[in-house]
């Protein structure tokens, strides 16, 4: 099985009808969302259960870890211990959980988290503390793929039952993975298409980094490279879900529009209202 989503559902204006029902109007086109607003803070209970209700029974989410559980800040200035960071955040995502509204959980780490022994301890941890839950891992830094500690990794993901990200993006200093088009669970993997903005990513602490960094349209003929590598990936996973990052410029939607119609894909179960996949040609 093939999905595809975007990131977040604020950002993509095409899919927008009444500017009040964003996430609504999101459910009528895709099967899941990528939630970026839990990794700067964790969710009061009342926007999970808002966001839950706003959507159909089978609509998924894809929750960001929390900043300081992929080591973007200091534990310490949250909570006194890890493991409680980690309770808290799976104790605000219960009604989510339960109701089997998440694909995964997306542990996405800093480029300064390299591969080495303390890392892959936490990552250890990381599995102890979310249980059996889906975790989807996404590397920064290349250390995890270079030629010594590529198979290295992959196996170790492949052991601990979690979910690989494979990334698309350009191939800046410091800041960067090559894209490892490997699945490392049976179940799921993540294919997340961040755009291939090179300056955006090169100058990633300069002022609207972040705007910058996703500002990317895709052309037809790279959307379509992607094809053979997702029907390859689709032979060792039951589900290769692409996410669609390059929000900057709202070229997400109308890219992941045009792959699903490449991929002759049709999306079950979506809210009502859906648009005709024409509107999208342009």
């Amino acid at each position: 099985m093939i999905t595809i989503g975007l990131t977040g559902w604020s950002d993509h204006e095409l899919l927008v009808t009444h500017k009040s029902r964003k996430l609504e109007d999101y459910a009528t086109h895709f099967p899941f969302v990528e939630l970026d607003t839990s990794f700067y803070a964790i969710p009061p209970a009342k926007n999970i259960l808002s966001w839950i209700e706003k959507t159909p029974d089978a609509f998924q989410f894809i929750p960001k870890a929390f900043q300081a559980m992929t080591k973007h800040k200091e534990w310490l200035d949250f909570f006194p211990t890890e493991e409680a960071m980690f309770q808290h955040y799976l104790a605000a995502f219960e009604p989510m959980i339960s109701s089997y509204r998440v694909k995964a959980f997306l542990f996405q780490f800093p480029p300064f988290f390299h591969y080495s022994e303390e890392n892959l301890t936490y990552l250890r941890k990381i599995r102890q503390w979310m249980g059996d839950l889906p975790v989807a891992v996404e590397f920064r830094h290349s250390s995890w793929f270079n030629e010594e500690n590529q198979p290295l990794t992959l196996t170790f993901l492949e052991q601990h039952q979690f979910i690989h990200a494979i990334i698309d993006q350009p191939q800046t200093p410091g800041n960067s993975i090559p894209m490892i088009a490997t699945a490392t669970n049976k179940d799921l993997t993540l294919f997340r298409l961040h755009g291939r903005n090179y300056e955006g990513w090169l100058h990633a602490n300069g002022p609207d980094w972040r705007e910058k960094r996703t500002f990317y349209d895709y052309s037809q003929a790279e959307l379509a490279s992607f094809v053979p590598i997702i029907h390859a990936l689709e032979k060792d996973s039951k589900e290769v879900a692409v996410i669609f990052n390059n929000n900057s410029g709202g070229h997400a939607a109308a890219n992941a529009k045009y792959l699903q119609k490449m991929l002759d894909l049709t999306f079950d179960q979506l809210g009502p209202q859906q648009l005709d996949l024409d509107l999208f040609d342009e």
